[in-house]
């Protein structure tokens, strides 16, 4: 599972970023790393249904946009309409899956790979927002 340099890369960059949301972020950044983590972890165990469409990664990416759009409407974090737009892709290209509009798998791949690297950016810089904006409010040191 971990064996290219790659997937190696993606999961440090993953627990660096998760890390600093649980360390430096407030509430929806916290909360959104743990749902991210765990819909991950999730992916990785829930059984492949074969060569078709994969209806687990699906159900826990619809729920991850799910959670991503609720904390989206209740705050007031810019950060999260862009994580919605790249857990968007994520979830399009499963329906063109779907649809059976079958785009090459590498061009799949790509898509998927760069919106989760796009949804942790937009989870760290929305971390570091937060942490800035306690800091100027003297609220922590």
């Amino acid at each position: 599972m971990f064996d290219n340099i790659y997937v190696q890369v993606g999961l440090a960059v993953t627990v660096l970023v998760v890390a600093f949301a649980f360390v430096k972020g407030d509430e929806p950044e916290r909360i959104a790393g743990a749902i991210f983590v765990l819909v991950v972890v999730a992916s990785l165990v829930t059984p492949d249904s074969g060569p078709a469409a994969r209806w687990g990664p699906i159900g826990w990416d619809l729920i991850l946009a799910a959670v991503f759009g609720g904390l989206a409407w209740h705050s007031r974090r810019t950060w999260l309409i862009w994580a919605l737009a790249f857990q968007s892709l994520i979830v399009t290209g499963h329906i063109l899956v779907l649809a059976d509009i079958r785009p090459p798998g590498d061009a799949f791949a790509a898509v998927n790979n760069m919106a989760n690297y796009g949804l942790l950016i937009s989870l760290a810089v929305g971390t570091f927002w937060a942490w800035q904006e306690r800091r100027a409010a003297g609220l922590e040191t």
